[in-house]
């Protein structure tokens, strides 16, 4: 098989693989934890034994899915952080675009963060800590990067700057679940006391010379 041949293949497969996602999209919109391999596979107009030859079984599905939502929400996350406006600003539109994120879809929301309220019968759902936590790990460490690049925190920035990312991921998802799920207040409201909770420390902290700037 020449070099042709083999890249043409490798397009089609990968062609292949974002229509099947895009089918599990739909269903996942539609019945959020609760989506089965079954209604994917007919969703995509395949058997599921077609569906796992692609990726192995509902968790290697989750994760191809997981990864393609965690992509989008930082890159609008890296935008709101590179837009040109005040820090406080920034700080502000950053927190809503995660909430806005999740409020517009909230089935995609639920079945990426609590996926063991889905499955039935045989097919049973996932173990939410095994594959969220990877995720907020993932959205800490870039943030922690963002952090590390621009701010001066002193002495043991890199450690600071892991913990400042850690512990904002967790803070936007802790209260981004609660507020999804109860809804006491608008989301202006939760991001101004969000941002508020912040701002002290970010304040007072300087741009990192050289950097891009906060």
């Amino acid at each position: 098989m020449d070099t042709t041949q083999r890249t043409e293949q490798q397009r089609s497969a990968d062609r292949r693989r974002r229509e099947l996602l895009e089918a599990a999209d739909r269903v996942v919109l539609r019945d959020g934890p609760q989506a089965s391999m079954n209604a994917i596979a007919a969703e995509a107009g395949i058997t599921k034994p077609i569906l796992y030859r692609h990726f192995g079984d509902k968790g290697g599905l989750y994760a191809a899915l997981a990864q393609r939502h965690t992509d989008a929400l930082l890159d609008s996350l890296r935008a709101a952080l590179d837009a040109p406006a005040e820090r406080r600003e920034r700080v502000e539109s950053t927190l809503d675009t995660y909430l806005a994120a999740i409020e517009a879809r909230p089935q995609v929301y639920r079945f990426l963060m609590h996926p063991a309220e889905g499955g039935q019968g045989g097919d049973q759902g996932f173990d939410v800590g095994k594959h969220s936590a990877p995720l907020l790990r993932r959205m800490g460490e870039e943030l922690a990067r963002v952090v590390e690049e621009r701010l001066d925190l002193g002495p043991g920035t890199q450690q600071l700057a892991r913990v400042w990312g850690h512990g904002i991921v967790g803070m936007m998802h802790a209260a981004g679940d609660w507020w999804l799920g109860e809804r006491p207040c608008s989301r202006a409201e939760l991001v101004r006391s969000l941002a508020d909770l912040l701002w002290g420390r970010l304040a007072a902290a300087g741009d990192r010379a050289g950097g891009p700037g906060f």
